[in-house]
């Protein structure tokens, strides 16, 4: 088995904590890649990865709080 593509976490990731639940936010993309993934993880290890790409770290940053803003952070649990 072939080991899958280089990972490159940005530093931009971050836990939140958003009405007494935490959300762990990831942003990443392959080695190859140049637009970032924007992953959300709960607390009970259920993850959220949002279909767009995102040209640049802070976009996909961004895009989380703009969605905890609109759909309140229960939309992640």
């Amino acid at each position: 088995m072939s080991p899958g593509p280089e990972l490159i976490q940005n530093p931009l990731s971050q836990t939140i904590t958003c009405d007494g639940h935490t959300l762990q936010v990831d942003i990443y993309r392959s080695a190859e890649e140049v637009d970032w993934l924007l992953e959300g993880v709960n607390e009970d290890g259920t993850s959220h990865v949002w279909e767009d790409r995102f040209a640049t770290d802070q976009a996909a940053l961004d895009a989380v709080h703009e969605a905890i803003d609109e759909e309140g952070g229960a939309a992640f649990f």
